[in-house]
């Protein structure tokens, strides 16, 4: 082996046993900090065939970053030929290393690394030429995101990006030593193909251009410099942002395995918080920064103030809620679970809050549906006496449990951190919609939806009343007419980036209405402003908000708003001169009679 070591390699070496020493011991901590449930679900899916697509998407995401391609090409091309370029090398680097015939049969680990500089000569093996032209490339594919990367630092608008990342300082050692490695590799490839004449097509001409009296001086120099770039890289990486590379691959698996955040911080959180690469594509979209210009308490600075304790409550609670980070972030984070558990107000919870629901007596709704119309809904009461009218139209037998508005989904009370007190609710609720035996829950609400689908544990059917209609117009049990109105649907955000639910409405108002499209839409839809997820702007800024909203569907001149959500109704009726109706408002407008 002594024919394979030099001094230089001490620095990486020692790199990659400090970098993993400390990644495994930290992965090892955040298991521990996992609750019972959390390591129950890995310990039935460690064996299952899920691994499978876990792998893929591992491929798909920590390599390729296909996500990041999706919305912008440039940037995914950045971070792909870094993330995946430097795996290559790495891959076909041990391949060459490893098929190389050496004098004691000695493959070091670090052989790979610095093949050119202990291994002079061409043709030792079939293929060798082959693999030299091949590592290149790679060092060239790498190279181009390097450069990439220094023009987003300088100006981040040449990628398709407003607003470029403020990173703390273990950010910045990282990224400054990574942006050295491939430089210095190819100086260091280069005054060894000087002397040696070992280099391919790249490193061979550059080292044809040095002088060998000077490459002789300098080529241990800049080989000692490589392993001095790989090794503050490597030792910085575990408190940087760079720790993302592998802690992604381990999210990504759990996520699959159907590990999931809870109310309360676990080591799933800590996982989640390092797997945020910071790359800043959560700033850019959000109506904080677009229309405000608050453009530091956006999720990539929220996360990363957790991940340090860097305690700031108003990054915690200066948020709308409306996932429209979530729906850009390329590692998938669960950025809204994660707001709520900072925002939970665990010294303000009390219980007995909702005793007054012991004394109400649910109808006997067997065979019935139910229909909640939601705190909003009856604000905006159009809507909920257009779903009536469309259930009697349709035969449909329902109870309306919130009738007196005496009930409660809990869903505001879980923004503002009032975890115990919704928990307490949504006891209360589920024992009334338990008692009442209905068959199916219809809600008009998308923050209620929500709510009930993913909050409550109801053996019954919830479904939004967008998804109802569509149900009642494809079965026939309605008949609906199409009129010449020129209508353009704005997606909620909790009905479309919170559950999904994007296909239904559109299919209901192109049987009632003329679709037209709006400028963004679907998971890029805006949001409307009038949230009770932010507590700290005031009306005005909500206003601005909205009225980007408005504009936005202004696009292609439609005669009419359609919206799917009582709140997001109340809020665009006062900023525009078109009608705004809900769905059910349109439906009911658009029924067929037997006359």
């Amino acid at each position: 082996m002594s024919e394979y070591f030099n001094p230089f390699v001490l620095p990486f070496v020692l790199g990659a046993i400090f970098l993993f020493g400390i990644c495994i011991w930290k992965y090892v901590r955040w298991f521990k900090q996992l609750d019972r449930l959390q390591r129950a679900v890995i310990r039935k899916n460690i064996l299952s065939w899920k691994i499978l697509p876990a792998l893929w998407e591992c491929f798909c995401e920590g390599l390729l970053h296909l996500r990041i391609s999706r919305k912008n090409l440039i940037l995914g091309y950045m971070h792909r030929s870094i993330a995946f370029g430097w795996f290559l090398l790495i891959a076909v680097g041990f391949v060459e290393s490893h098929i190389t015939p050496t004098v004691d049969g000695a493959h070091p680990f670090w052989l790979a690394i610095f093949y050119r500089f202990f291994i002079h000569s061409h043709g030792t093996f079939k293929g060798a030429m082959l693999l030299t032209t091949i590592m290149d490339a790679l060092l060239l594919y790498v190279l181009s995101g390097i450069l990439l990367a220094l023009v987003k630092k300088i100006y981040s608008k040449a990628l398709g990006m407003k607003k470029a990342t403020k990173h703390v300082i273990f950010d910045r050692f990282a990224k400054a030593s990574l942006w050295c490695i491939f430089p210095l590799r190819l100086l260091s490839e280069s005054m060894t193909a000087s002397i040696y004449h070992n280099g391919g097509f790249v490193t061979q001409t550059l080292g044809n251009l040095i002088p060998i009296e000077f490459a002789a001086t300098f080529e241990l120099t800049s080989w000692t410099l490589y392993s001095i770039a790989l090794c503050t890289f490597f030792v910085t990486l575990p408190f940087s942002r760079y720790m993302h590379i592998f802690t992604e691959i381990l999210l990504i698996i759990f996520r699959k395995w159907g590990v999931r955040e809870k109310s309360e911080r676990t080591g799933y959180t800590m996982y989640e918080l390092s797997a945020c690469s910071r790359c800043g594509m959560c700033i850019d979209h959000c109506p904080l920064n677009t229309e405000l210009g608050i453009n530091n308490v956006q999720s990539v600075y929220f996360l990363r103030n957790l991940r340090y304790k860097m305690d700031k409550p108003d990054v915690a609670d200066n948020c709308l809620l409306c996932a429209r980070c979530a729906a850009d972030c390329p590692v998938n984070i669960d950025l809204m679970a994660i707001r709520q558990q900072e925002r939970n107000k665990r010294e303000l919870d009390t219980v007995g809050n909702y005793t007054y629901l012991d004394n109400v007596q649910p109808f006997n709704a067997i065979g019935r549906i139910g229909y909640f119309g939601g705190c909003m809904s009856h604000l905006t009461p159009g809507i909920t006496q257009s779903m009536k009218t469309i259930f009697e139209a349709a035969g449909q037998k329902y109870w309306f449990m919130d009738e007196d508005r005496s009930i409660c989904c809990g869903r505001p009370l879980i923004q503002q951190g009032f975890n115990q007190q919704a928990a307490d609710l949504r006891r209360k609720v589920t024992e009334h919609i338990k008692k009442s035996r209905i068959t199916m829950l219809v809600t008009s609400c998308p923050i209620c939806y929500q709510t009930f689908k993913k909050d409550y544990k109801l053996n019954i059917p919830v479904v939004h009343h967008t998804e109802y209609l569509q149900m009642l117009i494809k079965s026939g049990r309605i008949k609906v007419r199409k009129d010449d109105l020129r209508t353009v649907y704005h997606d909620p955000c909790e009905l479309g980036r919170g559950c999904g639910i994007y296909k239904e409405p559109r299919q209901v108002l192109k049987a009632t209405t003329h679709l037209v499209k709006a400028k963004q839409e679907g998971e890029d839809s805006l949001c409307c402003g009038i949230t009770l997820g932010d507590s700290l702007i005031d009306i005005d800024q909500q206003k601005k908000i909205r009225d980007a909203a408005v504009n936005n569907l202004m696009y292609k001149k439609p005669d009419m708003i359609a919206t799917a959500c009582p709140m997001c109704k109340k809020a665009f009726v006062h900023s525009t001169t078109l009608p705004v109706k809900d769905i059910a408002e349109i439906v009911c407008e658009n029924l067929k009679t037997d006359n």
